[in-house]
């Protein structure tokens, strides 16, 4: 590859990433009304309960049985950073911390020593469909940072940079800075303990669309960064003179100034990049450590204590239907956005 293209892969689900991000998934789901107990107002027949993952469905349960999502599983040794850029996530945690976040909100959330939580995807719109599009990104602890204790922040739309750029054609292009800055747009900061919390790490997370048509130059920095591009849907575009069909992945030099120029459909790429963090990696499921032996005792501590233990009525635990997004965190600080559920 030239140009300042190092590879163009098939784009995979979930997609593969490069250190220090371990995993990224991308679910879009396009739910029917809700029903009163938030879950889908329709019939579950050829839905695979407990497993329900198949790619040709218009819409999954995941491992929810009576409201889509993820009842409590445990995570440790690693961060999450969930992106709702349409519908609704309902957060519950062994620390007794909860939540509801969403329509362009991020929850950040450092497992380290380990903790429980559930993700369930309520649907509170009981009059017309629940459009849903949710990233969730794993981002690895360094071994120093690996036995923090949990903590989760909420980066809500309302604070997070949009950068809008119109070039000489008059089309326009939107960066939306999860993490990292873009040009002068800098986003909020993230978990205390995180790898992106040190600049000097360069971590970036943009969500990027552009119009039909658009030209976009990805600002450079001075370091050989791994930075790659995830075209997730639209038709195609041109990378600094080269075709790419969206449904690709596109690994770029960071120290390149990068030209991406839109074809004639609406296109809408994930941006990840990060120093590598350059430690062993293990991992099982939902644990993540540096050994096999740190690994399984991991398993062990979760047997013993279950990270806390689950506070909560249901696996897969919902919060009042009408109430708007809020972060109830684990020291009681309480954060309301909205007072009724929109």
């Amino acid at each position: 590859m030239s140009n300042g293209i190092k590879h163009i892969n098939p784009l995979r689900f979930p997609m593969e990433t490069q250190d220090p991000f371990l995993f990224c998934a991308y679910h879009k789901d396009h739910y029917p009304k809700g029903n009163e107990k938030l879950g889908p107002d329709a019939s579950l027949s050829g839905h695979n309960l407990g497993q329900d993952f198949n790619p040709n469905q218009e819409w999954r349960m995941y491992h929810g049985q009576t409201v889509p999502g993820f009842p409590a599983h445990p995570h440790a040794g690693f961060e999450t950073v969930t992106i709702v850029t349409e519908g609704l996530v309902d957060h519950s945690d062994s620390l007794g911390a909860a939540g509801r976040f969403g329509n362009g909100d991020v929850q950040w959330m450092t497992a380290g020593k380990g903790v429980q939580h559930s993700e369930m995807f309520p649907l509170l719109n009981q009059e017309d469909r629940n459009p849903f599009e949710l990233f969730q990104i794993w981002l690895n602890l360094p071994s120093k940072s690996k036995k923090v204790e949990p903590h989760y922040r909420m980066l809500w739309h309302e604070d997070i940079p949009i950068a809008t750029f119109t070039d000489e054609a008059g089309k326009n292009s939107q960066v939306r800075v999860v993490a990292g800055a873009f040009g002068e747009h800098k986003a909020p900061a993230p978990a205390p303990d995180s790898w992106a919390n040190d600049p000097n790490n360069h971590v970036a997370i943009w969500v990027i669309k552009l119009a039909p048509g658009a030209k976009l130059a990805l600002p450079s920095i001075e370091e050989n960064i791994p930075r790659n591009l995830y075209y997730y849907q639209g038709g195609s575009l041109t990378v600094e003179g080269q075709k790419v069909q969206s449904l690709n992945s596109i690994g770029v030099d960071s120290r390149a100034d990068i030209t991406l120029e839109n074809g004639d459909q609406e296109s809408y790429i994930l941006l990840l990049q990060g120093r590598p963090i350059n430690e062993p990696v293990a991992t099982y499921g939902p644990f993540v450590a540096n050994t096999n032996g740190e690994l399984q005792q991991l398993f062990d501590e979760f047997r013993r204590t279950e990270f806390g233990g689950w506070p909560w009525q249901r696996a897969d635990q919902v919060h009042d239907p009408s109430r708007g997004r809020f972060a109830q965190h684990a020291d009681g600080r309480e954060e309301i956005k909205d007072a009724v559920a929109q």
